[in-house]
């Protein structure tokens, strides 16, 4: 693995996104885990609820989140840090990400577990997620049939946490984009 490199580690919620990108993280000697949401939290007034029928200001906001994680994530990976950059890039936002970003080499990794295990593991977190609108299998599903199929895709419903990472690092040139 050439360090410093750069990896988007997307999924629905739920999924393990923020627990294996940070684990996935600690593998490198200089690495930072962005949480691309980050930058969403940060409006103090004016933030677009995001649901499933999001409006244009929603749309804008993501837009701009993204813009802001790939800028954060290029200034990191030049100062040497090897960057995990973890959010839900779902449909075409995976491909905009990626095409933000100058890092090289650069890997996608999409973990699916199935919706039954995705719901078992929103049980077990500190947060909901799937409030309101929201419906694991719908999200699952739409997230499946829009999302390109580019990187690595992982069913991780039967891998742990570090066997997630242990098996992206075996076969990250498979999720290579750049």
């Amino acid at each position: 693995m050439v360090d410093p490199a750069g990896f988007v580690v997307s999924g629905v919620m739920a999924a393990g996104k923020s627990t294996v990108a940070d684990l996935l993280a600690r593998r490198f000697d200089r690495s930072v885990h962005l949480r691309g949401d980050v930058f969403r939290k940060m409006i103090v007034t004016g933030r677009d609820p995001i649901s499933p029928s999001l409006g244009a200001e929603a749309v804008r906001q993501l837009d701009l989140r993204r813009r802001l994680a790939a800028l954060a994530a290029n200034e990191y990976w030049r100062d040497g840090f090897t960057v995990v950059l973890q959010d839900i890039y779902m449909g075409e936002a995976l491909t905009e990400i990626i095409d933000l970003l100058e890092i090289s080499p650069l890997f996608a990794v999409v973990l699916a577990p199935r919706p039954d295990v995705v719901a078992s593991r929103e049980q077990l977190r500190g947060k909901t997620g799937y409030v309101g609108e929201w419906d694991i299998e719908t999200l699952c599903s739409s997230f499946e049939s829009t999302t390109p199929r580019i990187g690595l895709w992982l069913d991780t419903s039967e891998l742990s946490p570090t066997e997630t990472v242990d098996e992206i690092l075996l076969r990250c040139e498979a999720g290579r984009v750049k």
